[in-house]
């Protein structure tokens, strides 16, 4: 094999500003492939297939370095890249906690900091893992082979174990049909593993050194393929996705509720606010726009039928709304709307349960599900609560949390990913998914619906919260890629935007603008067929992050080269 020993000046070198000036540039691209504070343009999705370049760079050529501590300054490089990329992508974390959390001054910028540094051990593991290949290998080629197989079992990690899977790297890619195509067979992780494998082959053109006997298999060959691969893959922005026909409508109301103002509605409020939902609820002949707010997307109009028809739905999303299953006011305004438009109506809402056996009464945040003839038809209590937000984990331990947290509710959890059966006004009957907020982010809970017979998904969400803030946009993205990787429309209906339909290949067909009081007429049809995805779920990034804990589990059999005997192998 062809080796070559770093000469002292190189280890000098790489004990320099440059591996560190390497992650701070990878964290600054990585930041521009997602929303920042308004909807993504498809273009800036090229920033994916080359943002981590810099960083592998940087881990790989101090992991061939002859210093004191090879992997622990990996490590430090990677964890740096990972703790400024949650920072700034997730930076609207202080300022909801500011406004909503009722917490002392530095409280929020404390608990972004916080979240930053446990989500970016991840980052941390990558470079680490990588390093260590290399250290117990001496090549470079097996390293970067490597980084694609560890990156999507630690996304795996980071949905399975910290509950945190937010913008993964796969969707960035979210408006590209060609790439997208592999969601519904390894859901966004497959998606991940080719960016990432792009970004490994561009590094090696930096890394890879050639050899007198082969220059083709040296680095201009590595950089031709990630050439090639980033070109062929963001060519998929400018590709058309399949057109699919939509055959019903569902209202979806937007009540652009203040989030942070009292919800009790007393009295004249209550009927107030009900006359304006059951108004938005019959509307039907509206104008819309035909693509993502704030994008520039055409408006379009919805075309009023010769004779008066009826939805198919009526969808109230999550919201501050005082509405409590128990109230008798709601049961009676939920059933003369689903009588008056003859349509079933799903309103987000509080559940209750009463445990006879410890004699307590538990209370959920749901999704009431009210049938055409009025009667409630069923519940769906929201399964993944939001920590710090729904409830505390830990709270026997973390006591000092409530004093923190002065709004978080208790709620209990869901058991059920039900798919719910409902009469249309087409005839017949179908089954409908719903799922509420935060779950939208998690795709292997989402998978469950319509695994379980849902023929169209309906995510409820508040995204108030978030402002004007990068995070709506985020949401929308990851909500899309559950279309995509089902193959299912999905009607997104939130508080105050992005309220949406989306069809089975994840774009945004019909909406309405944020922040403001409206009814979105959205269009759909049902949909009963199964993906591989939806049928075996993270098959693909299980079968990555085995093989990756088997490669690290043989490096450190091997064990490390001594520091002083380090070598690098092309």
């Amino acid at each position: 094999m062809f080796y070559t020993r770093p000469s002292m000046q190189q280890s000098s070198k790489w004990r320099s500003w440059k591996p560190w000036a390497a992650a701070v540039l990878s964290a600054g691209l990585l930041e521009l492939p997602f929303p920042l504070a308004g909807p993504l343009p498809p273009w800036r999705s090229i920033f994916a297939w080359f943002a981590l370049v810099p960083l592998l760079w940087a881990v790989l050529s101090i992991a061939r370095s002859v210093r004191p501590h090879p992997l622990r300054d990996a490590f430090l490089i990677g964890y740096l890249c990972g703790f400024l990329w949650y920072m700034g992508n997730c930076y609207w974390i202080r300022a909801t906690m500011m406004h909503y959390g009722d917490m002392p001054p530095m409280a929020p910028t404390l608990l972004l900091i916080g979240f930053s540094l446990v989500l970016g051990l991840y980052f941390g593991f990558l470079a680490l893992g990588v390093a260590l290949v290399q250290r117990a290998t001496g090549s470079v080629r097996i390293a970067l082979a490597f980084a694609p197989f560890l990156w999507t079992g630690l996304d795996l990690a980071a949905a399975r174990i910290t509950s945190v899977p937010w913008d993964q790297l796969g969707y960035s890619q979210v408006d590209n049909a060609l790439v997208n195509q592999l969601a519904p067979w390894t859901g966004v992780y497959g998606i991940t593993f080719v960016l990432m494998t792009a970004n490994a082959l561009l590094a090696g053109g930096w890394l890879v050194e050639s050899r007198a006997a082969s220059r083709f298999s040296g680095r201009w060959a590595w950089v031709a393929c990630g050439a090639v691969l980033l070109v062929a893959g963001e060519c998929g922005v400018f590709v058309a996705s399949p057109r699919t026909d939509a055959t019903t409508t569902a209202v979806l109301v937007q009540p652009n509720l203040d989030v942070g103002a009292a919800s009790n509605w007393p009295g004249a409020e209550w009927d107030q606010h009900i006359a304006e939902f059951t108004h938005l609820a019959s509307e039907e002949c509206k104008s819309y726009i035909a693509g993502i707010p704030q994008s520039g997307a055409p408006k379009g109009e919805i075309i009023c039928p010769p004779y008066h028809t009826y939805p198919d739905l009526i969808v109230w999303p999550e919201s501050p709304a005082p509405f409590d299953q128990t109230d008798p006011r709601l049961q009676k305004a939920l059933m003369n709307i689903a009588g008056a438009v003859h349509a079933p109506v799903i309103a987000g809402g509080i559940g209750w349960t009463y445990d006879g056996p410890t004699q307590e009464w538990h209370y959920y945040n749901s999704a009431l599900i009210f049938g055409a003839d009025g009667k409630l038809a069923g519940r769906y209590d929201k399964i993944h609560l939001v920590p710090f937000g729904e409830y505390i984990p830990f709270q026997n331990l973390l006591t000092f949390a409530h004093k923190l947290t002065g709004r978080v509710g208790l709620f209990s959890r869901g058991t059920q990913r039900n798919a719910f059966l409902l009469d249309t006004q087409t005839g017949g009957s179908h089954r409908y998914g719903i799922f509420i907020c935060y779950e939208a982010v998690f795709a292997d809970e989402v998978r469950h619906f319509a695994r379980n017979g849902a023929e169209v998904l309906v995510n409820i969400s508040d995204d108030g919260w978030y402002g004007d803030s990068s995070a709506p946009w985020q949401h929308l993205n990851m909500a899309r890629m559950r279309a995509i990787e089902n193959r299912r429309w999905l009607l997104r209906d939130t508080n105050s935007g992005v309220t949406a339909s989306i069809d089975p290949y994840g774009r945004v067909r019909e909406s309405i603008p944020r922040h403001q009081v409206d009814a979105l007429p959205a269009e759909f049809a049902f949909r009963d067929g199964i993906t591989f995805y939806t049928a075996h779920g993270d098959v693909f990034a299980w079968l990555c992050a085995i093989l990756a804990l088997v490669i690290v589990g043989l490096s450190l059999g091997r064990g490390l080269r001594p520091e002083s005997e380090s070598k690098a192998r092309s």
